[in-house]
């Protein structure tokens, strides 16, 4: 095979049938059954994942990102399945080794399914709430019929959530290097690669990693026939499509927009046919049906019509999030009731976008594994923000008409996205940073921008917003310590709000008169 040679078999069969007998070993079951389906996949794994990295031309730099990728995600979803009932808290989500409640779901509904004698197709009906659209649950069903019909081998789909969230990587880094040069491509494929959050889903039976996988698959399809006239590249932005829209037909809708702007930001209407024109309407007209149809399994949404449908369901979605923020958490409830009541809804979108938050987990007790988990996720999202805060900053001292265009665009979409899922996940502090993760190839790709334009202009406004970022994990995290533990002052709500927003404001005042001093003196 052109990509996978004579000596690849010498290496990847042995370690597939290693870790084949390792991984049956500690699920339930018959081991010869549980060793044959582990060692499949796993070789099919490495296999993919080989042959698409020596494909997308990277060298060494890509064949470690992507090692690491599947690596970190497979290693992290095998050791929360195994320490989570030993650490965990005692429900049962902890104790059946899942990080995610949709993702324990889910998966019981897929065994009953597989072990059931219902089609597999039956993952589309309405019985089936757990998976609001059904393709991953049909798919989940699939592997356990099939590879593992004795016994309900979790580990199964973890690794196929591992190896899609890696094979995003290789086409991510070929249409970045293409579009936007290699460094930054590097940038974008280290984050996409190595980003908390994205690998704990990695690690999970979720479907984020799915929809990196066909975010990537489209993104490669459609930069390869814009820079590269290459039609048959079109095959790649169709699979992308197509999987979004039976995994999640909202991200097919929201990629087609991102695309189609891209089209028109670069001055390429041309190149679009008539036939392409319509293709794309009948894809976009799927999708919210689709959407549709997914959301209204239940008939209670009303409306009549997909966009009603859609609608209503935003709305009681923006109703409860801010319902349960309210009462769960004493504080807010206690704000609520002593504030305006307009101001609750840019309370949530801020809060919301600030989840998970940094100083809670810091300070808050929990068990040492929850810990650890919630650190490094809000780490992971603390060290981003800061890129994704200065992408309109990085598009707008970009050279190229057409890029810069784009990039505003696509700084537009993420930012809408992510004040979105604010609403929409509230102050959740897991529904809401992974519906945030979503779109995360498209971060990936803004801080891989970024990246590349503070290491060539140095510019200090990376150094103000990183001041502001610290001081409010420091102010707040005080707040907390104090709420919790009694330690230092104690500062009302209101004040420390006041003290954030005070220091900003000098950071931001100095950084404007510095930034006019420097443009004087260049005789601007």
């Amino acid at each position: 095979m052109k990509y996978f040679y004579r000596r690849d078999w010498l290496w990847s069969l042995p370690l597939s049938l290693a870790i084949g007998a390792g991984l049956s070993s500690i699920q339930p079951g018959n081991w010869f059954i549980g060793w044959l389906g582990f060692t499949i996949l796993f070789f099919l794994s490495l296999f993919l994942l080989t042959i698409s990295t020596r494909w997308a031309g990277g060298g060494r730099i890509l064949l470690w990102m992507v090692a690491l990728a599947f690596t970190f995600r497979f290693a992290g979803g095998v050791s929360t399945y195994l320490l989570l009932p030993l650490f965990g808290y005692d429900d049962s989500d902890d104790q059946s080794g899942h990080v995610f409640t949709d993702a324990h779901r889910r998966d019981d509904q897929a065994w009953d399914l597989a072990a059931s004698a219902h089609p597999v197709f039956d993952a589309f009906n309405r019985k089936f709430a757990y998976d609001q659209y059904g393709g991953l649950l049909a798919f989940s069903a699939s592997i356990y019929r099939y590879l593992s019909p004795d016994a309900h081998r979790l580990l199964m789909l973890v690794l196929l959530s591992a190896l899609m969230g890696a094979l995003g990587v290789p086409f991510l880094w070929k249409a970045a290097t293409i579009q936007w040069g290699e460094k930054t491509a590097m940038a974008a494929g280290w984050v996409f690669a190595l980003y908390p959050e994205s690998v704990l889903l990695g690690g999970s039976a979720m479907r984020e990693p799915y929809l990196h996988a066909f975010s990537a698959f489209a993104l490669w399809g459609f930069t390869d026939w814009q820079v590269q006239h290459n039609k048959n590249s079109l095959a790649w932005l169709a699979l992308g499509i197509a999987g979004m829209l039976l995994v999640s037909p909202s991200i097919a809708l929201v990629t087609l927009i991102i695309l189609g702007g891209w089209v028109y930001f670069a001055s390429e209407r041309g190149r679009l046919s008539w036939w392409m024109i319509v293709v794309a309407l009948l894809v976009f007209l799927a999708g919210l049906f689709l959407l549709s149809s997914s959301l209204d399994r239940q008939g209670n949404l009303g409306g009549g019509t997909p966009l009603a449908v859609i609608n209503n369901f935003i709305r009681e979605s923006l109703r409860w999030n801010i319902y349960k923020i309210e009462e769960e958490s004493g504080w807010v409830q206690k704000l609520f009731d002593e504030w305006p009541r307009w101001i609750r809804l840019p309370f949530v979108v801020t809060y919301g976008s600030l989840q998970p938050v940094l100083p809670a987990i810091l300070i808050a007790p929990t068990t040492v594994i929850w810990k650890v988990i919630g650190i490094v996720r809000s780490l992971g999202w603390y060290v981003l923000l800061p890129a994704l805060i200065l992408s309109p900053l990085a598009a707008a001292g970009t050279g190229a008409e057409a890029k810069r265009k784009f990039l505003m665009w696509l700084t537009l979409i993420v930012w809408g996205w992510i004040l979105f899922t604010a609403l929409r996940g509230g102050g959740d502090q897991w529904d809401n940073p992974r519906y945030r993760t979503i779109l995360f190839l498209w971060h990936a790709i803004l801080a891989g921008h970024v990246w590349v334009w503070w290491r060539e202009t140095a510019n200090a406004w990376v150094r103000r917003v990183v001041l502001m970022e610290i001081i409010f994990v420091g102010v707040f995290a005080q707040w907390y310590a104090n709420r919790y533990f009694h330690i230092g002052m104690q500062m009302p709500f209101p004040v420390m709000v006041a003290v954030i927003v005070g220091a900003w404001t000098l950071i931001l005042a100095w950084g404007l008169w510095r930034e006019r001093k420097k443009d004087a003196g260049h005789g601007v």
